[in-house]
């Protein structure tokens, strides 16, 4: 699995958390126990749920102080779980260029949400940079 691969099982975790309500590590370890060639990216992928996980409120607040049009509930839960993912992502991981996680995210919006989608995420996190 390579990192573009584990930000997707990623986001789509935190789509199903979201959903669910349940956050927990218990919920974590039974998607990635069901995804297959997580190995090389699971240092990866534990790390940022946690830094997700654990900064939650910091997230949402720096989307809604970013977000001109929508407060966090009202945004798609894709688009949320892309936000959360790559704000995590430019705050907590000082090994991965901030244009990355960017455009990352861009990318997981066009895949999965609309293309308005992308450039609405585009937007909020160049104002969070």
């Amino acid at each position: 699995m390579n990192r573009e691969s584990a930000r997707e099982l990623l986001m789509q975790l935190l789509f199903q958390m979201e959903g669910q309500h349940d956050y927990s590590e218990g919920l974590k370890n039974r998607y990635l126990d069901e995804a297959t060639g997580t190995h090389n990216q699971l240092s990866y992928i534990n790390d940022l749920f946690e830094k997700v996980t654990a900064n939650l409120e910091i997230i949402d607040n720096i989307i809604d102080n970013n977000s001109n049009q929508w407060r966090v509930t009202r945004i798609p839960k894709v688009d949320l779980a892309i936000l959360r993912l790559a704000i995590a992502e430019m705050m907590y991981a000082d090994d991965i260029p901030k244009e990355v996680s960017i455009n990352e995210a861009v990318n997981l919006a066009k895949k999965f949400s609309t293309e308005e989608s992308g450039r609405y995420i585009n937007g909020i996190l160049s104002k969070v940079i």
